[in-house]
């Protein structure tokens, strides 16, 4: 029996490849398949014709009130609320995979839709009390209340201990006062899921998670900001002056509001992941469709070898994506409770794929690309957010690594306290060696060449190309902590490495799994092309690991961080020609 408190990444790690965890592949359950095809096919008669309005209202810097109402009554807000609320009661995999059809129209509606979903009002479908879903899901459903999630501050962005806003206790309710940020959805939200930090008896502040709606007084929410991308969806300051807001609309409990925002963005990352591979998919037709038509000295650029590489590249990125996000919604649907790790990783990956492939996209366009009256320019625009917003991808890197790190340095604690006195009793101490220490010898010696047990045969070459990339990220965690011990925390760069090998890992198997899955349902020779992407990405990943691991005891961190600081000093660049 496969235990549902494991996560695959974090035990891969400590030298544990979990295979049920991740075989099989994912699969969605029949009924909520064909009614998942059914939205689809509605989203595209929705939102297929307004392309032209698309551009308009992405100049104009706004969405019209008319067509907010047309998502309220699709219900495309109440997507994953309950069916006894109102909503569709979708589970994560058919949420992201309907917002990846939305975003293969347009990003501006999608963030929309995603911020009320995935995490505006995701605390309440996660720690709500009965009382609180009563009175809130069915107004949420149907759209008549718009949901928002306000964390982010002046000063506390990725850094959510730094939130400023307040709530001091006063009889029955609390009183909040500070101001958010960029918040998503904050001009049309009625619904906001509020973090403040509260004292208690004397103890260091503490976050909590507060449901806060428009008509209490003291709500109040700033101008349309004037973004780069997403320009048509609504981001403001939301202003919280003596706002009083009952006991009763506290989510969780009272000193848990970290924790509460953590779960919140984890579970929604699926969501922002669905939307980055339906832009992917989008910017993927238009490229090769446009390359199939361009002529150049009497071809069609597709001929060339670069367009090939170019639309190759961005159909391997869109493939490991999809699959990372598909087997991240496989895990929250079948019960699993430590995803956070692989959530992230589907994050990074999927949004720096998106530039990757937006970018290239326009570049294959040549200069119509660089034309507003196509729409390679707003992806460009719509995509490079995600990098950075429901948690940078910098921040994001350190938690990966430093969670696999801090279980590998309780595993040497514990080693090192298994073989103490061994030499004083070595018979008694032959057998204390810990799991821990057994599975990092059966790494150094190599055990486990023969590939991964699960998957079919036709893949057992990128199997051996999995395990043995998962020996060298063991050891590469030991050597890291090993060489840095406790200032690890400070060695971001050496960390970002490990995280990268993860992340490749990551994809390499959601991948590996995919690909056997469509084996077993098609046959091999119907594969063919699948075959090729997951060869590739294998070939890349082991390579890039290899790099990795080579530098991190072999780099030029020192030389680059000496010259950042020689630069913030003069707070400009020091060399001229003149």
């Amino acid at each position: 029996m496969v235990d549902k408190s494991s996560s695959f990444m974090r035990s891969l790690c400590m030298g544990r490849i979990e295979e049920d965890i991740v075989f099989p592949f994912p699969a969605m359950d029949p009924d909520e398949r064909e009614m998942l095809t059914s939205v689809i096919d509605s989203v595209d008669s929705l939102l297929g014709p307004l392309e032209d309005d698309f551009r308009k209202w992405d100049q104009a810097g706004e969405m019209p009130d008319e067509f907010l109402q047309k998502l309220k009554d699709f219900g495309l807000f109440g997507l994953c609320i309950p069916e006894e609320f109102g909503g569709m009661g979708m589970g994560s995999a058919a949420y992201s995979r309907t917002l990846q059809q939305v975003a293969t129209h347009d990003a501006s509606v999608a963030v929309t839709i995603g911020a009320h979903s995935s995490i505006g009002m995701r605390g309440l479908l996660l720690f709500g009390t009965d009382e609180q879903k009563q009175r809130f899901l069915p107004k949420l459903a149907t759209g008549e209340m718009l949901a928002a999630f306000c964390l982010t501050e002046a000063g506390a962005g990725s850094d959510a201990a730094s939130v400023a806003t307040t709530a001091i206790r006063d009889g029955d309710d609390w009183v909040l006062n500070g101001t958010k940020i960029w918040i998503t959805n904050g001009g049309i939200a009625d619904f906001f899921t509020v973090f403040a930090k509260i004292e208690q008896d004397g103890d260091r502040a503490r976050l909590c998670a507060f449901i806060v709606t428009r008509d209490m007084d003291g709500v109040t929410t700033g101008p349309h900001e004037d973004k780069m991308g997403l320009r048509a969806s609504s981001t403001t300051s939301v202003y919280l002056d003596n706002v009083r807001v009952p006991s009763t609309n506290i989510l969780g409990p009272d000193n848990a509001g970290f924790k509460v925002a953590m779960a919140i963005l984890n579970n929604g990352r699926t969501g922002l992941g669905g939307g980055s591979v339906g832009m992917m998919k989008r910017l993927i037709g238009l490229a090769s469709s446009y390359a199939g038509e361009r002529k150049q000295f009497g071809h069609p650029i597709i001929e060339y070898g670069m367009i090939k590489e170019k639309i190759g590249k961005m159909v391997i990125d869109c493939y490991v994506a999809e699959s990372m996000v598909t087997m991240v919604a496989g895990l929250i649907d079948n019960g699993y409770e430590d995803y956070a790790i692989e959530a992230a990783i589907s994050k990074v990956f999927s949004s720096e794929a998106t530039g990757r492939t937006a970018d290239e996209a326009l570049q294959t366009a040549g200069g119509s690309g660089f034309m507003r009256e196509y729409p390679y320019e707003r992806f460009v625009r719509d995509c490079r957010i995600n990098r950075i917003f429901e948690g940078t991808n910098e921040v994001l890197r350190l938690f990966i690594a430093l969670t696999a790190l801090k279980d590998v340095g309780e595993g040497l604690r514990e080693l090192q306290s298994s073989v103490k006195g061994v030499f004083d009793h070595p018979i008694k101490g032959f057998g204390v060696m810990s799991e821990y220490a057994w599975r990092r010898a059966q790494l150094a010696v190599g055990f486990g060449k023969n590939g991964i047990a699960n998957v079919h045969p036709e893949l057992q070459e990128a199997g051996v190309i999995f395990r043995r990339t998962a020996r060298a990220l063991a050891q590469a965690a030991d050597r890291i902590l090993r060489k840095h011990g406790k200032n690890i925390i400070g060695e971001q760069v050496a960390t970002r490495r490990l995280a990268d090998i993860m992340i490749d890992l990551f994809g390499l198997v959601s991948v590996l799994s995919r690909v056997d899955a469509a084996i077993r349902a098609k046959g091999v020779q119907a594969t063919a092309h699948e075959r090729e992407i997951l060869h590739v990405f294998a070939v890349r990943v082991e390579r890039r690991t290899q790099d990795g691991l080579a530098r991190i005891d072999d780099n030029e961190d020192d030389l680059v961080a000496s010259l950042a600081v020689n630069t913030a000093t003069a707070a400009k660049y020091r060399w001229d020609t003149v």
